[in-house]
This record gives C-alpha cells, sequence and structure tokens, in this order.
C-alpha cells in the first residue's frame, strides 16, 4: 500500500499520524509526506525565547527566514527517517495560507498524481468556512487537489486519473467511545501505536525549534494519544475519521474487538509509564 499525508506544517504529521506510520513502515508500505508550507514562522519558539533574554544570543536572533526554514527541514528530515517515511516533499508556501488557492490545488493534484497513493492522511477540518485555519485550509486545498487528480485525463493532461481509495482525517478532538453519545460525530478508527510509541516521542523531540522535544512530547502523547487509546482500550492509539464508506461482503468485527476483554482493558491499556520508559533529555 501507498500512504500520502498532506498538512500544512512540517511537524504536523508527525504529532497526528506518527505512530501510524512508523508501523506502515514496519509492514513494507510506501510512504510520502507532502507539506503545504516551509513552516518557517509557526511556533518559532526558539528565536521568540531567546529574543526574551536580557542578553540574547546574536547567532539565534540574527537568523533569517532562510536559516530558518533550513533548519525546520532538517528537523523534518530527522523525524522523518526514524519514523519510516520513504520520501517528504515540500511545497514551501508561507505560513500564512488561510484561504484555498487555485494554483496550489493545481500543485497538489499533480504531486497526487506522481504518487499515486492508495491512502491519503489529512486533518480533519473543523470548520470548511473558517479561514482563519490554516490546517482547514490544508485540507480543503487536499481535497481539492484529490479531486481534480481524480479527473486527469491523458490525452489531456499528460497524465492519468488517480483512484485514492480511502482518505483518513485525524486531530477531530472527541474521545466518544461509540456512536450515540455525540450524535454521531466521533473518530470511527483507531491505530494501536503502543509498540512505537517511543518512535513518535523520538520524532517529536527532533523539532526543538518549535518546543515539541522533551516533556511537550511526553506530555501531548501522554493526554491525546493516551485518552485515545482509552477509547480504542490500548495504552496508545491514533484516531481517524473515514471520508469514504467502506464496503464488506460480511459484518466486519476486528481482532481488537473479538480478543478484548472489557472487565480488565482499564488495567492492561494502564501498564505504561510513559515518561519512566522514555524520559526527556536533561
Amino acid at each position: 500500500m501507498k500512504i500520502m499525508t498532506i498538512y500544512a506544517h512540517p511537524a504536523d504529521t508527525v504529532t497526528n499520524c506518527g505512530g501510524t506510520l512508523a508501523r506502515h513502515a514496519d509492514d513494507g508500505d510506501d510512504i510520502t509526506a507532502l507539506i503545504l508550507t516551509h513552516g518557517g514562522r509557526i511556533h518559532p519558539n526558539r528565536y521568540a525565547e531567546e529574543w526574551r533574554k536580557d542578553d540574547p544570543d546574536r547567532t539565534i536572533t540574527g537568523s533569517g527566514l532562510a536559516e530558518v526554514i533550513t533548519n525546520k527541514k532538517d528537523e523534518l528530515s530527522r523525524a522523518a527517517e526514524i519514523l519510516g517515511i520513504g520520501k517528504v516533499i515540500t511545497l514551501d508556501r508561507d505560513d500564512a495560507v488561510h484561504t484555498v488557492q487555485d494554483d496550489l490545488v493545481e500543485e497538489v493534484a499533480r504531486q497526487v498524481a506522481a504518487e499515486q497513493p492508495d491512502v491519503v492522511i489529512c486533518d480533519y477540518p473543523l470548520n470548511p468556512a473558517q479561514s482563519a485555519n490554516p490546517h482547514t485550509a490544508a485540507t480543503m486545498t487536499a481535497l481539492a487537489g484529490i479531486g481534480r487528480a481524480g479527473i486527469y485525463l491523458e490525452n489531456l493532461d499528460g497524465r492519468s486519473e488517480v483512484n485514492v481509495k480511502q482518505i483518513f482525517f485525524t486531530s477531530l478532538p472527541v474521545f466518544a467511545t461509540e456512536a450515540l453519545s455525540s450524535n454521531g460525530v466521533r473518530n470511527d478508527l483507531f491505530i494501536d501505536i503502543t509498540d512505537v510509541v517511543g518512535r513518535k516521542i523520538a520524532a517529536m523531540d527532533c523539532f526543538a525549534s518549535q518546543g515539541y522535544d522533551g516533556n511537550f512530547a511526553r506530555k501531548l502523547i501522554e493526554s491525546n494519544n493516551g485518552e485515545f487509546g482509552r477509547a480504542a482500550g490500548v495504552n496508545f492509539a491514533e484516531a481517524y475519521v473515514r471520508h469514504y464508506n467502506e464496503t464488506h461482503a460480511l459484518l466486519p468485527v476486528t481482532s481488537y474487538a473479538e480478543s478484548t476483554d472489557v472487565l480488565t482493558r482499564h488495567l492492561s491499556y494502564s501498564r505504561i509509564d510513559l515518561r519512566s520508559e522514555h524520559p526527556a533529555a536533561r
């Protein structure tokens, strides 16, 4: 299977689906990360915090945009290697992209056509009408690009159409464990990332320039992936919403559902002390 992630910023792929990608990489799947912006202005902690010091380090505060971008790309490259992401494509748009732009849609469509993914992963569009959220704008751009790639015609466009089989949305902040308590708004699929959670932490540790390393990486995974894990009945999970309906010959029941002991699973999914097993560097 070939997987393509499409996100706004360099770290988004890691924080949202890094564990899932590590598991698929271990299974031999081909993974490409498409990043729409250069990330130079987003979460500029290293530089903003240095400016607050009484005697700031001029080698840091004197960094221009090109230097900031180069450092962010290096962080992304190291994180991708840890997770097993085979290819990283950065379109280097400015971080202030808050609307769907036709030329960017076409560029995304070309990349989708070139990579021919079976599956695409991107952010859940929390409010498609809200232009102040770059993550939503990135996903609406991705969906438009996937749609455009789906109608390419060889004799007109020099490339054939792309059939993306499924799109998985991340970052829907809902922790319901069934369909009724939140009126059907829920994540409907969880990936157990317990066995690869250390690699997700290590990948987040790469993004020191935006303060994603150390204690924050562990806090985010404890609280977010830990809570999704509780909903899934495992230690740590990443949550998804499937964009397309799925068709089965028979009603599906997962191996997790068949093997889960509902009475004791709250004990089994509480067995890992993340900070003891993966301590932050001091």
